[in-house]
């Protein structure tokens, strides 16, 4: 029982370090894009910012598809480059808020998703019942956004972030429940794999939490 609980630390312990390590270079990739002319023409140009959120998109199916077929060396590749992808799309909110703001947001956004995933490595609560409704209550935030792109309405938009804030909390603690079981039944087996995954859902769950927290506390220039 020790040997596995060992394992199982040391698996959310290399989940972390891969996401931790994640998020370093989605912010240098998004604090770079701005002083480099040409890559900021293409990525804050409606075309380009289209183009990079499908192959964001692209590589999110890649590696969930694909990640039990892929050596462990592979996986984390693609992973950092998917990082490397988001941040240079998340570089357009340095147009729009002020660095002070969006550093203030990245501490919130810490402190609140390390809580939820505190909580849902430590509870003995089954979370799949709440992990499920969240799900569907994560396609239902996305039509809602796909409907306020057209309606341009700032009520629903507050609304809007103010569910995808309780939704990514939410999945915080279940993703972080989700992996630990998945290490506890499948221990010694694809160790990076297993990490990188985790990190990947997690990695999502913090940027997600962190945009619909920057609408509440993010100042415009």
């Amino acid at each position: 029982m020790q040997a596995l609980d060992a394992y199982v630390s040391r698996i959310m312990k290399q989940v972390y370090v891969k996401m931790f390590l994640a998020l370093i270079v989605s912010a240098l990739t998004a604090l770079a894009v701005p002083h480099i002319p040409a890559v900021a023409q293409f990525a804050f140009s409606k075309g380009g910012y289209i183009f990079l959120a499908i192959v964001e998109i692209g590589l999110v199916l890649w590696i969930s598809a694909g990640i039990n077929r892929m050596s462990s060396s592979t996986a984390s590749l693609l992973f950092y480059l998917f990082a490397i992808v988001n941040g240079a799309t998340l570089s357009i909110i340095f147009l729009v808020y002020s660095p002070g703001s969006i550093m203030k947001t990245f501490f919130i956004t810490a402190g609140t998703f390390g809580a939820m995933s505190i909580y849902g490595y430590f509870t003995e609560k089954d979370l799949t019942k709440i992990g499920s409704f969240l799900i569907f209550a994560l396609f239902g935030l996305i039509i809602c956004s796909l409907v306020n792109l057209f309606a341009h309405s700032d009520t629903l938009g507050w609304i809007i972030s103010g569910a995808g804030v309780l939704i990514f909390l939410g999945l915080t603690a279940w993703d972080t429940q989700q992996i630990k079981q998945m290490a506890l039944q499948s221990p010694n087996s694809g160790d990076g794999r297993l990490a990188t995954i985790g990190a990947l859902s997690l990695y999502l769950d913090f940027i997600n939490l962190f945009l619909y927290l920057l609408r509440f506390f993010g100042n415009r220039d």
